[in-house]
């Protein structure tokens, strides 16, 4: 983006306040992942800190549809404790950062899917696939009939680019272990860029 760029952390609420006060920073957008709990909190506490508004851009979370076959549970430990103990081929769609607690179940035959190679050895044997995606509907499916895919785990991450792994294990029955959302503090939050434009008092009209 032809914007200033910070590349790395801030070093907690107090760093974050801190750059808050020396950038003269006037308004926060939080358009972080879903599931990046930690910065989210941190940014309501910093804001609230500084006296500085906050708005969180987040997309909706998936809803189960007629056909679907959730399990919901809380946290990454325990999709880990859900899945079934007989060997299955279990799709991990949740990030190279949380795959630790299914090395508990090393008899599953894990697919991974990565954006980049894995740059240090995997807590346990799996397959990697590494692409980027959006996925296509498509695509999950002849992936997932290719590898005999019997188990799916998920984050509600929500929206359209990563959906396709849900309609897909609607489609072919399978399970889904849909981990919920962490949660966060309240604060104001939004679904579309249109309405952080307007929040921040600029006309959204093409040309504006």
């Amino acid at each position: 983006q032809p914007l200033p760029t910070r590349i790395g952390g801030f070093g907690g609420v107090s760093g974050l306040a801190d750059t808050i006060r020396s950038e003269g920073i006037t308004h926060v957008i939080d358009a972080t992942h879903p599931f990046a709990a930690e910065m989210s909190r941190n940014a309501v506490e910093a804001c609230a800190e500084t006296d500085t508004p906050l708005i969180a851009l987040e997309r909706s979370p998936w809803t189960g549809m007629s056909g679907d076959n959730w399990i919901e549970v809380a946290n990454v430990s325990a999709a880990a404790a859900a899945l079934p103990e007989p060997p299955a081929n279990v799709f991990l769609a949740i990030g190279r950062q949380h795959i630790a607690p299914f090395a508990t179940k090393p008899q599953h035959a894990y697919t991974l899917r990565f954006v980049d190679p894995p740059e240090s050895p995997l807590p346990f044997a799996a397959d990697v696939i590494v692409s980027r995606g959006p996925f296509t509907l498509d695509g999950e499916l002849e992936m997932m009939r290719e590898r005999g895919i019997g188990w799916i785990v998920a984050r509600n991450s929500g929206g359209d680019g990563a959906r396709a792994k849900i309609d897909a294990a609607r489609m072919l029955g399978l399970p889904v272990i849909m981990i919920s959302r962490p949660k966060l503090p309240e604060r104001p939050r939004v679904e579309s860029v249109a309405e952080i434009m307007r929040w921040l008092g600029h006309s959204t009209r093409l040309g504006a």
